[in-house]
Formats: C-alpha cells, structure tokens, sequence
C-alpha cells in the first residue's frame, strides 16, 4: 500500500532504527516505546492485521514468531519480555499493518533488584 507508514519504512522512505531484516520482515524500534526495549516485527508483504492473515500466510507468521525470541535476547531481554499484536480498531490497532510489538526490560529504578545487598 503507498501510503501505509510500515510500507513506507518497508521501502526506505522513512527512517527507523533497525534490528533486524531479511527478504520476508523488518523489526525495528518503536518511536513510542512503553517499555526500555521496545520493537517491533512486520512482513514486508503489506496484510492490514492479523484478522487478514490467509492459510499461506502461516509460513510468514511462524518465521516472525520464532525470530521473536533470539530478537529479543540480542536487545538485552534475557529474562522475558511480552508480545502483542493488537488486531482492528477494538484491538487497539493503529497502524493498519500487522506487526509483533515485542516490549521488556525495566520499567523504572524501584524495579531493581534488591536481593545484591
């Protein structure tokens, strides 16, 4: 689509902060992170959300969802981190592009461990 925003970074028009990409997906940093790490993976292949995905996009899908995990271990979320993939406008969709919000890491100093002392 030519006017989609992840289409647009897709093809070079727009800057991001990439963490990874190949022939099939782009993962790169969100500009309004809600957590310290904070990115997020799309299919170059344009599909509105995840409730227009199609059985041939199974292969797509389960290469985006097995990349999640060595993505987030090389940002640093050794421990975990939270995946969302907000689908339509009830979803809490925003940008009408499928994409894996992939989010961790601490959210504020009180959150530090204290068992070191």
């Amino acid at each position: 689509m030519a006017d989609c925003l992840f289409c647009r970074i897709v093809r070079g028009e727009l800057p991001s902060r990439k963490v990874y990409e190949d022939d099939d997906v782009l993962a790169f940093h969100d500009i309004h992170p809600a957590a310290p790490v904070h990115f997020m993976l799309i299919p170059k292949l344009h599909r509105d959300s995840l409730a227009h995905c199609v059985a041939e996009d199974g292969p797509l899908l389960g290469k985006m969802l097995s990349l999640t995990p060595r993505l987030a271990k090389e940002q640093g979320l050794m421990d975990g981190f939270r995946t969302v993939i907000n689908t339509g406008p009830a979803g809490g969709q925003e940008v009408y592009h499928l994409h894996i919000h992939v989010m961790g890491g601490l959210k504020s100093a009180a959150l530090t461990r204290s068992d070191d002392k």
